[in-house]
C-alpha cells in the first residue's frame, strides 16, 4: 500500500511541475479608462497575459458582471511563453465604470483556474 501511494504522490508532483500558469500584465489585473468622452472613445480594452507555464493554456469562459461589458476570449490554446488577449468592450454609458471580467482557465497558479480582472473610470458627455 506504501508503495501505491508513492507512486500517486510521485505522479502528482511531476504533473504539477507541467502545469498552465496564468500571468496578466495589466497591474492589479484592473484597467483604468480613466475619464472618456462617449462618442469619442470605442470603450474598448484589451487584458494582455502571458502563459508561463509547459503546457498550453486553454480559456474556457470569459463572462462580465453585467451586459454592459462585452468580453472576448481567444479560442485557440495559448503555448507556454506566448501571449494572448481577452478584449473588452463597455458600452460607453456616462457615468462611474466598475466592472468585473471573470476568466475561467485551465491555469494552475490561480484558485480554481479562475482569474478576475477589473475596468474601472467614468465617462463623460462631449461638451
Amino acid at each position: 500500500m506504501k508503495k501505491v501511494l508513492g507512486i500517486v504522490a510521485m505522479t502528482l508532483v511531476g504533473a504539477a511541475s507541467y502545469a498552465q500558469k496564468i500571468e496578466f500584465k495589466a497591474a492589479n489585473n484592473t484597467i483604468d479608462y480613466g475619464t472618456v468622452v462617449r462618442g469619442v472613445d470605442s470603450g474598448v480594452r484589451s487584458f494582455e497575459f502571458t502563459n508561463t507555464g509547459t503546457e498550453p493554456l486553454v480559456i474556457t469562459n470569459v463572462r462580465s458582471s453585467c451586459g454592459c461589458t462585452v468580453p472576448s476570449k481567444p479560442e485557440a490554446p495559448i503555448m507556454p511563453g506566448k501571449t494572448g488577449k481577452i478584449e473588452v468592450k463597455y458600452n460607453m454609458n456616462p457615468g462611474k465604470i466598475a466592472k468585473t471580467i471573470t476568466v475561467e482557465s485551465n491555469a494552475t497558479n490561480v484558485t480554481g483556474g479562475t482569474v478576475q480582472l477589473n475596468i474601472k473610470g467614468e465617462v463623460v458627455e462631449k461638451k
